[in-house]
């Protein structure tokens, strides 16, 4: 075996051994930081410390552990459910900003919308269904023998091109496991009930429909109070026209 063949032998190994390590990996959603104020250096510390100074550092320290949060959208939960290997992040995040602008206050949960279980199970089996079929391809003349049958046609005619046959074994297994992973969901949740279903749909929202969802289903007491304001605001404005 001279040195070409080495390298497509070992290149689809690297690669699924890579894939194994991203399918069974955790997976994380970012986390937005807290920004916190700048540290000063020791030079420009005073060696005394006063009370005034130690008061004033306890009180930013809980001002930034718990943050203020006063909004019309305060206790307002929104969960938004995507697909994660549909490339949906983005998305998602830009729908998170456009909440969170639109209605101050409001928190938004970014999670991950799995596939089903007979589809997360079968992507499980596809490495396991790869190396049983390169490992086929590589020892058939020792393992059709155990099972005390004799290789079938089929198996030296891909056996005659082994790379090319590894290489399509890791390429079509590849599609299939993400085919199997995906979900193509992207649900928005307000509160704990779902207000809009891209399964259903077939489509995603747009930002009017999303704010108008939303947007009913904050508390009366808060958004009813705005919107009455914001009414008389314009009607007084009219009159005096």
């Amino acid at each position: 075996m001279d040195r070409v063949q080495l390298v497509l032998l070992g290149l689809p190994i690297l690669l699924f051994c890579s894939d194994l390590v991203t399918l069974f990996g955790p997976e994380q959603l970012p986390t937005p930081q807290p920004d916190l104020p700048p540290h000063p250096s020791p030079d420009a510390a005073s060696d005394d410390v006063q009370p005034d100074d130690i008061a004033a550092d306890a009180a930013a320290s809980a001002q930034i552990a718990e943050p203020q949060v006063d909004g019309p959208a305060s206790g307002t939960t929104v969960e938004l459910k995507f697909c994660a290997s549909c490339s949906y992040r983005g998305n998602a995040v830009t729908v998170k900003k456009m909440l969170e602008t639109s209605f101050p206050g409001i928190h938004v949960v970014l999670e991950n919308y799995p596939p089903p279980f007979p589809k997360r199970a079968l992507s499980k089996a596809v490495p396991f269904l790869q190396v049983g079929a390169m490992a086929t391809l590589m020892a058939g003349d020792q393992i059709f023998p155990r099972f005390g049958m004799v290789p079938p046609p089929w198996y030296y005619s891909l056996r005659a091109n082994r790379f090319g046959t590894m290489a399509t074994i890791w390429l079509f297994g590849n599609f299939a496991q993400s085919f199997l992973q995906s979900s193509g969901a992207f649900e928005v949740y307000c509160n704990g009930q779902l207000v809009f279903s891209k399964l259903s749909e077939q489509r995603f929202p747009s930002e009017f429909e999303l704010r108008e969802l939303i947007g009913n289903r904050l508390p009366d007491s808060q958004f009813g109070k705005n919107l009455e304001k914001v009414l008389g605001v314009l009607i007084n404005t009219m009159l005096a026209c």
